[in-house]
């Protein structure tokens, strides 16, 4: 079962048991997995959803063994991909990390987690869902695109560059956001014939700012698919050139980025939304294993990318609703 809520939304969607259509599906970031739930989109009350009583500790799936990445042999990996990254100038390679959560002790009321989030995340996407024997939730605002089945119009955003809220933006962040907007505006001209770009500004999310660029174009739809698959991972994921820096991902990271950076489809009768899955964990019975990245650069330093993640792991870890065994 899935369960999520729009941006600026109050409202609770889960979908109803008819299995003529697939409107919510889960994409991982390497495209070798894809987890669909089946039916109409159903509205659902906040008390209901919380009638459901969904705890860690009746999960089948447990977690064993693992072994976490931790400050040393993190920024030390970073050391060697910013020689990388130098040695074949590119503009920008992201790496990302699991943090650990272990639950001795305690468990997670999953269902107040998510409720927090929505709380604590107005103006993101949230999602908690439970198939076979796999349990995420998330909650991130950016947007890989969404289109508007009336009007043909495809929106999508640039979204990069990480400082709490209360810094000032530095070359760093603005030079990282720059390649994410041309490569979006560079795809999107080869669908469109007018692309219509916004100016950059400070997008919001929790104790954290972004640099954001929106986009507007109009497409066919018959060219969504392609569109989506060309987007897809952006630099703000990944990095340029996209082919390129996906082999040097998988040479970097020792685990799989399974759903974290991949994308979630939402179809609803007037739109087709697309969904970045960043600020999001996997959960176990006995633990839960927090996905976090940033975009590393020639000018990046490890220790400040370091602490970027653990900043960014707090969207999930400030939300947990802990239970004492």
């Amino acid at each position: 079962m899935v369960f999520f809520r729009f941006p600026f939304s109050e409202t609770l969607w889960t979908t109803e048991q008819n299995f003529a259509s697939q409107n919510v599906s889960f994409h991982s970031f390497d495209q070798s997995e894809r987890i669909d739930f089946e039916g109409d989109l159903k509205e659902i009350s906040f008390s209901d959803f919380q009638n459901l009583n969904f705890l860690s500790s009746n999960l089948s799936s447990e977690l064993f063994d693992f072994q976490e990445e931790n400050q040393v042999e993190y920024q030390q990996k970073l050391e060697n991909v910013i020689h990388f990254i130098k040695e074949n100038n590119l503009s920008k390679l992201v790496i990302s990390r699991r943090k650990l959560v272990d639950f001795d002790g305690f468990s997670v009321d999953l269902n107040q987690t998510f409720l927090k989030l929505c709380q604590s995340y107005p103006n993101a996407f949230v999602y908690f869902f439970i198939k076979d024997d796999r349990c995420w939730i998330g909650a991130f605002s950016e947007v890989l695109g969404k289109f508007n089945k009336k009007t043909s119009e495809f929106e999508t955003m640039s979204l990069a560059g990480t400082l709490p809220v209360e810094e000032s933006w530095t070359s760093k962040e603005l030079e990282e956001q720059k390649p994410v907007t041309l490569f979006i505006k560079n795809i999107l001209k080869n669908f469109a014939s007018e692309v219509n770009e916004s100016e950059t500004y400070d997008h919001i999310s929790g104790n954290i700012k972004h640099l954001r660029t929106d986009f507007k174009a109009k497409i066919e739809k018959f060219d969504l698919e392609n569109l989506i698959a060309e987007l897809h991972p952006t630099p703000a994921v990944c990095g340029i050139p996209k082919d390129f820096c996906q082999k040097a991902i998988e040479n970097f990271e020792t685990h799989p980025r399974k759903f974290y950076a991949g994308y979630i489809q939402v179809e609803t009768q007037e739109t087709i939304q697309y969904f970045v899955n960043l600020r999001c964990a996997e959960f176990f019975k006995n633990a839960a294993l927090i996905y976090v990245g940033g975009g590393i650069t020639a000018e990046s330093s490890p220790e400040k990318e370091w602490q970027e993640t653990e900043l960014k792991s707090q969207a999930i870890l400030k939300n947990l609703e802990k239970k004492k065994n």
